[in-house]
């Protein structure tokens, strides 16, 4: 099997590098290589490679920043995806493709299932939602997986900035009314590893699926638990999302249902404390 990954030096992107190693000839490239926001280079690097899966781990994901550079997320995030799924219908390929949390506007009270009418609050969310949009319309077999709150052992992310200050002693206050489930880059590579495996035997399985990790938390949560699992002793104090003004209005609700996708494949990624645990473990941190 010949596989593209978009994105090779993102989280995901590097940890995909290591997951469908075992599933065929795994090609990666990075906007270098493969620049998203030139329609005519995406068109000529698939029809030179012709993989038979396509996996876009590449995006514009600068929440705050797409506010004042909306036409360049919306290249990124919406037209190109379409490009993809135009391409993956001429080859016959599976496109697999990440969305988010940030298509929903957070008033819902109970978790999103994938059949709730989408309400982005922001341009991120508006670019992203788009993207499924455009995927949906080329016709292609897709995957297309929101999932939420995302880091791991590389890049910059929430998990880098915490152990940061916590690291120099400094207090932290973090936003404690917005609720997520934290879902790290490995188990991103590695469930997206099986499902790509499973749909070599599975049958009208192709669509959208949310993909994040079991249980939920809200960022003070999730920042006391990185602090605690570091062994560092500073104190986390909670603060409302009023209290941290930023550029784009994020959701405060960004809990997602996962049925669908256990119901489907089977899968179920693992709770987001053992993804925490497994991530520190990488980096060798530990209380």
């Amino acid at each position: 099997m010949r596989l593209l990954v978009t994105g090779k030096n993102g989280q995901v992107g590097a940890e995909l590098a290591l997951s469908l190693a075992a599933l065929g000839e795994v090609t990666l490239v990075d906007r270098a290589q493969l620049d998203l926001a030139k329609e005519h280079a995406i068109r000529r690097v698939l029809r030179e490679l012709k993989p038979e899966v396509i996996v876009n781990a590449a995006a514009y994901t600068a929440v705050d920043r797409a506010e004042s550079e909306p036409e360049l997320a919306m290249q990124i995030n919406a037209r190109a995806p379409g490009v993809l799924g135009e391409e993956a219908k001429r080859l016959g390929a599976l496109l697999v493709h990440y969305s988010t949390d940030y298509v929903f506007d957070g008033e819902k009270r109970a978790p999103y299932v994938e059949d709730d009418v989408p309400h982005p609050l922001n341009v991120y969310g508006r670019s992203k939602l788009d993207g499924e949009l455009a995927i949906a319309a080329s016709g292609a077999r897709h995957l297309i997986l929101r999932t939420s709150w995302v880091y791991g052992p590389r890049g910059r992310n929430f998990l880098f900035a915490i152990l940061a200050r916590a690291s120099s002693g400094e207090g932290l206050r973090v936003v404690a009314d917005q609720i997520g489930a934290p879902t790290s880059s490995i188990a991103i590579a590695r469930g997206t590893a099986q499902l790509v495996s499973r749909m070599r035997t599975l049958s009208g399985a192709e669509g959208l699926y949310h993909f994040t990790a079991q249980g939920e938390t809200s960022w003070h949560g999730f920042a006391q638990a990185i602090v605690a699992g570091a062994g560092l002793a500073v104190e986390v104090a909670p603060i409302s999302a009023a209290d941290y003004p930023i550029a784009a209005r994020r959701p405060m609700n960004s809990r997602l249902d996962n049925g669908k996708l256990e119901r489907t494949f089977g899968l179920r990624l693992p709770d987001w404390r053992a993804q925490l645990d497994e991530v520190l473990a990488r980096l060798q941190i530990s209380g």
